[in-house]
């Protein structure tokens, strides 16, 4: 990715999540009419905090999230940063949730990747345009007090 890439998409999610609050969640776009949450996370590496818009899928409690990249051959910078720190805060709607990041697998991931794609068929797109299994990780909200 180029460093005029890099600005652009930096550019754009900052424009995405400035929409996302302004709107109560909800946005336009290529994500107009889309189930948007905000993953507010630290830097793996750096430990500066991050703000990524991103698709989900409901599930009971859970918030599924899909590490698509855009079908690219690499993860993205989100994902590695909720390996390291799984403990994060999500925005739904004008909720902010503690929730506890962990990577679906197997089966579950699969099923749950499929039911994503046959929702939002760019989803098999993505598949289909890398090698990698695109992760699957699902927000568990923690016990309210």
């Amino acid at each position: 990715m180029s460093l005029r890439q890099l600005f652009t998409m930096s550019d754009w999610n900052a424009g995405v999540i400035a929409e996302f609050r302004k709107n109560h969640g909800k946005v336009g776009g290529n994500f107009e009419g889309a189930p948007i949450l905000l993953i507010n996370h630290e830097g793996a590496r750096t430990g500066k905090s991050r703000t990524n818009p991103v698709m989900y899928l409901k599930d009971g409690h859970r918030y599924l999230v899909f590490a698509s990249k855009g079908g690219a051959d690499t993860n993205p910078d989100w994902y590695h940063n909720l390996k390291a720190h799984p403990d994060v805060k999500i925005e739904v709607g004008n909720e902010t949730i503690d929730v506890h990041a962990e990577e679906i697998t197997g089966a579950e991931r699969d099923r749950i990747y499929k039911k994503q794609a046959s929702l939002y068929p760019q989803f098999a797109q993505y598949q289909q345009k890398t090698k990698r299994t695109i992760p699957v990780m699902a927000f568990t909200p923690k016990t309210r007090r």
